[in-house]
């Protein structure tokens, strides 16, 4: 089975054209849980399926490392589209992607003919606890205390594709990212558990982004936690309309259109080559 492995900010995926294959969804689930193994396999933080649709101009199945689908990832639909282009299995700058989270609308910047960075409108998400979601008689979840252990939490959540929770820090403490962001992902207040984005502001301009991913694990990069991030910082009137989000893996840009985020960043292939599966 041919491959590409691509990465978006540090965020790794493998892509395989899965569209005259017989796999079923359960299969594929197997083949991303053992294909994504870093020790016995090539290793990445998921992997991205290609699918025809008749809905758009192409359909992406995502999986995560742990074999569950997930709806959306930010980063891991640049690296799709990467795929699909410079594969020509869709030849267009504006490509309209079918996900479970509906139809997103992607926008390819090329420079010399070669793709530069990718545009995703990523939508407006939602605040409704119903659609997160979140075990609450409450409408949204913001500036709300949970407790973990020894330590209470402000968090503040929204559904961006996928569960997001974001916690607004004064320093990245690495120790507690990893003690308490699986403790939170996993929390009773999250039916269907829930990603975990600890959030430094820098200034109006610039935040430092750090991810506790559902189903991955600590990731160097997560394209729909970035955005859930700017847009709270954003209704907590932390950020402007336009923001550099920064996580360790690298920089996207986050821009507020018609009350729509838009996100831009990269997505660069590492390698390509045949799975033994």
């Amino acid at each position: 089975m041919k491959f590409w492995k691509l990465q978006g900010i540090g965020n790794d995926f493998i892509a395989i054209d899965g569209r005259d294959d017989n796999i079923n969804s359960d299969d594929y689930g197997k083949l991303a849980k053992s294909v994504c193994h870093r020790k016995f396999s090539v290793g990445a933080d998921g992997l991205l399926v290609v699918k025809n649709s008749n809905v758009a101009d192409i359909e992406m199945v995502y999986y995560n490392s742990d074999g569950s689908r997930a709806s959306m990832c930010g980063n891991g639909l640049r690296c799709f589209v990467k795929f699909v282009y410079d594969n020509n299995i869709v030849n267009k700058e504006k490509i309209d992607v079918d996900t479970l989270d509906g139809i997103k609308k992607i926008k390819i910047n090329l420079k010399n003919k070669d793709i530069d960075t990718i545009t995703v409108n990523m939508g407006q998400g939602s605040f409704k606890c119903s659609d997160i979601p979140i075990n609450s008689n409450e409408e949204i979840f913001i500036n709300k205390e949970i407790n973990v252990l020894d330590e209470k939490f402000i968090v503040n959540c929204m559904h961006m594709g996928v569960p997001h929770t974001v916690i607004f820090v004064d320093d990245m403490d690495m120790n507690k990212i990893h003690k308490y962001g699986p403790l939170i992902e996993k929390h009773e207040i999250f039916p269907e558990g829930t990603n975990v984005n600890f959030v430094k502001i820098i200034d109006e301009k610039n935040i430092l982004v750090r991810t506790w991913e559902r189903g991955c694990g600590y990731t160097l990069g997560c394209g729909t936690g970035i955005t859930a991030s700017v847009i709270i910082s954003n209704y907590l009137k932390k950020v402007k309309d336009s923001v550099k989000v920064t996580s360790e893996g690298g920089s996207i840009i986050i821009d507020f259109i018609d009350n729509e985020a838009y996100m831009t960043g990269k997505a660069i292939k590492i390698c390509e080559g045949n799975l033994e599966v």
